[in-house]
């Protein structure tokens, strides 16, 4: 989407990129064999806090098969073993989003990890104004190929604005014959996904994070009330389950989501089972080129 770049604005979104970039550089090592990954979730959300901005949507950590949407329950008791990790993390500054991902391999298949952050890599070197977002599927898909490995295609990044995590253009990982053309004050999230498998991803059985879809008559007091929490603490951005505190949040939870007011993010995992690596960044569309606002340096 296009947003008018004033220096407030501009600033936000750097200031959300700055803190991912050290939250996500903080955390890295965090990821290894034996640690909760509740663990890992929690010490990134409140890094976030610490650091002046607020989690855009909660951290996501899909291992293996699974490709996005996995936050930890809110007693979840899983460790991490010889996984492919991937962390993908958002921050928002009123309402300005950064959004990255990077992948932790720690199954000894480190080609796949370089293969998504290679496709990254190649769409960097071409983003700006007035590139096709064709283009840059294009250039994803060579880069994945050349590694020996498929891009998900059926996965997207995407743009984004304030308090809207996905929103247009999306940004393809394969080949198009027609794209979107990117011009100034575009904000995108640039999002290869890489497997050793078929390419395509599915919807598992399991949900925990979930976002607000409208108000909707509500006659649970309870259901009224988790419904306002949802409302002031997170406007339009998804959330955890783990995160809910109002009184009988489950049970809340449970008639908002059949009501429509709120609905579910299922996890996205690979259909035949197989790998999936990620590579992200979040890149600004100014009138002379881009800035990638979630790198180091």
């Amino acid at each position: 989407m296009v947003i008018m770049m004033d220096a407030e604005i501009l600033d936000n979104y750097r200031k959300a990129g700055r803190i991912l970039a050290e939250v996500l550089q903080e955390a890295k090592p965090k990821v290894d064999v034996g640690v909760p990954l509740l663990e890992v979730a929690e010490f990134v959300e409140e890094a976030i806090r610490s650091k002046g901005g607020l989690p855009a949507f909660p951290c996501n950590i899909s291992l293996d098969r699974s490709a996005a949407h996995y936050t930890p329950s809110p007693k979840d008791e899983s460790v991490f073993a010889e996984n492919m990790v991937k962390l993908d993390v958002g921050v928002h500054v009123d309402g300005y989003i950064a959004d990255a991902a990077i992948t932790i391999d720690l199954s000894g298949h480190e080609d796949l990890a370089l293969a998504s952050q290679a496709g990254l890599d190649a769409a960097l070197e071409l983003v700006g104004p007035g590139v096709s977002t064709a283009d840059i599927g294009k250039a994803i898909e060579e880069a994945i190929v050349g590694y020996g490995y498929k891009p998900v295609y059926n996965l997207t990044g995407h743009g984004l604005s304030r308090y809207i995590a996905h929103d247009q253009p999306a940004v393809p990982n394969k080949r198009m014959d027609k794209g979107v053309i990117l011009k100034e004050g575009d904000v995108i999230a640039i999002e290869p996904f890489a497997t050793n498998g078929s390419g395509r991803i599915s919807e598992a059985p399991i949900t925990e994070i979930y976002g607000f879809g409208g108000s909707r008559p509500q006659r649970l007091p309870a259901a009224r009330a988790l419904m306002k929490e949802i409302v002031e603490s997170y406007k339009t951005l998804p959330f955890a389950r783990r995160w809910l505190k109002a009184e009988r949040a489950e049970y809340a939870l449970m008639h908002l989501v059949r009501s429509g007011a709120v609905h579910g993010y299922p996890v996205l995992w690979e259909v035949e089972g197989a790998l999936v690596s990620q590579a992200e960044h979040t890149v600004l569309i100014l009138e002379n080129g881009c800035e990638v606002t979630t790198r180091i340096g």
